[in-house]
């Protein structure tokens, strides 16, 4: 075999080579016109060789940012440095769709390039070399576990029977409220409430309907409460509102606005029609409180008043 014969073979070789691989392979000109596609490229665009050969790469594709590739691209040619990007920065250069059974929850392939210069005999860079790689399989992968600890966080972080903060949460809120309250003093007040002869309720019509009780509680809660408010259920039937930036007598009237809709509420569960009531106690934070906890004692002391004077009242902590 003559020496010819082996150049052109090694040639053939390479040129079959970079048509079957499983990366897109794409050569730019200096004007961004195509000058090699590859069977990945062709393959997942639907477009032949023939097709995309000497065309301008924005044209064929109108919804490759313009501005970003050629920047990127211009610092490659000027540099004659290779430069990279991964998913988590931009999650596709060609919008192609994804075809892999695995990660079929994908509406389109995620991806990495990767800008190479391509010299010439002289040295000058003349063209540009992208390389396409399919990640979607890494991508989904990382997206699904990152979805999974969120859940889990949330989970960890929520009641479960009222979808309000638990407890533990809920006090890690109010802790840093305390503490911004040090920084700021803007008013706020704690608003503690539990629901009247909770025990009767269970002896009476059983646990599951007790539960529901305190399902239609919080729902009721979430009704009344605004977004920046820390609502939590602080045990059994207890619950612990904190009213951010409120005064007192904000307060008092959120706390009488929440009595009554509960007073006037009924609870229909399997044939049980059950009325019940709330006892709520309303401390507003003052210099005197040196602990988040001494505010929660102060407002568990105002709840307590109220259920000594007869129940389904509110009573404000008077220091």
């Amino acid at each position: 075999m003559s020496l010819e014969t082996e150049q052109i073979n090694e040639i053939h070789w390479l040129m079959e080579m970079l048509h079957t691989i499983d990366v897109g392979l794409v050569v730019l000109d200096r004007d961004y016109n195509v000058q090699i596609w590859n069977g990945f490229m062709e393959h997942h665009s639907g477009l032949l060789p023939r097709q995309v050969k000497n065309k301008n790469l924005f044209s064929l594709f109108s919804d490759i940012d313009e501005q970003w590739f050629t920047r990127k691209a211009e610092a490659v040619f000027l540099l004659k440095n290779k430069a990279f990007t991964i998913w988590e920065q931009r999650p596709y250069l060609f919008k192609f769709q994804n075809y892999r059974p695995i990660t079929g929850s994908a509406d389109f392939m995620y991806q990495n390039t990767t800008f190479i210069p391509l010299l010439s005999a002289s040295g000058e860079v003349t063209h540009l070399c992208v390389l396409v790689y399919d990640v979607t399989d890494t991508a989904m992968n990382k997206l699904s576990l990152e979805q999974l600890n969120e859940k889990l966080a949330r989970i960890s972080q929520i009641d479960g029977l009222t979808n309000l903060f638990n407890r533990s949460h809920w006090e890690r809120c109010f802790q840093l409220e305390y503490k911004r309250w040090i920084r700021s003093e803007h008013t706020s007040c704690l608003v503690m409430l539990d629901i009247d002869h909770f025990k009767k309720v269970n002896d009476t019509y059983g646990h599951v309907v007790g539960d529901e009780v305190i399902r239609d509680l919080s729902d009721n809660v979430i009704k009344e409460v605004r977004e920046t408010d820390i609502t939590g259920r602080y045990g059994g039937e207890e619950f612990a509102i904190l009213l951010v930036d409120t005064p007192l007598d904000n307060a008092l009237i959120f706390a009488e606005r929440l009595r009554k809709r509960i007073a006037d509420n009924v609870v229909e569960y399997k044939g049980h029609t059950i009325n019940y009531t709330i006892s709520v106690g309303v401390a507003e934070v003052t210099a005197d409180m040196k602990t988040y906890e001494s505010w929660i004692e102060a407002a568990d002391n105002a709840l307590y008043k109220s259920k000594e004077n007869g129940r389904n009242q509110v009573s404000v902590f008077q220091s």
